[in-house]
């Protein structure tokens, strides 16, 4: 169950979300090979942060995923989320982070058990 959990300090209410949602649970699921009933994406706007030191649009995000990351996955992961957050959002790429945390199924919980 990869999960995408992103923080902007961009303000969200005219946003749309949805598209935003869409387009990278898609990405997610194909370049990590998984279905996309599995990908959950958290997208939470409007939060306070830095960057830099300013506050310009800027954003964070950590995706953990039960295998399916490597080196060459995460670099693809990192362009694709990131054109997506500079198109949809205006943050640049060079003002978002995203970290990976390749994990074991067995820390993941899901519908009353684990993977």
């Amino acid at each position: 169950m990869p999960c995408l959990n992103i923080s902007t300090n961009v303000n969200l209410d005219s946003v749309d979300t949805s598209s935003i949602l869409s387009e990278a649970t898609s990405t997610v699921a194909k370049l990590i090979g998984k279905p996309e009933a599995y990908v959950m994406i958290v997208l939470k706007g409007s939060v306070p942060m830095s960057f830099g030191g300013t506050e310009q649009p800027a954003a964070y995000g950590e995706l953990v995923s039960i295998g399916g990351l490597n080196p060459d996955v995460n670099k693809k992961l990192s362009a694709a989320i990131s054109g997506i957050l500079d198109s949809k959002l205006q943050v640049p790429p060079s003002r978002f982070f995203l970290k990976f945390f390749d994990t074991k199924g067995s820390n993941f919980g899901w519908n009353g058990s684990t993977f």
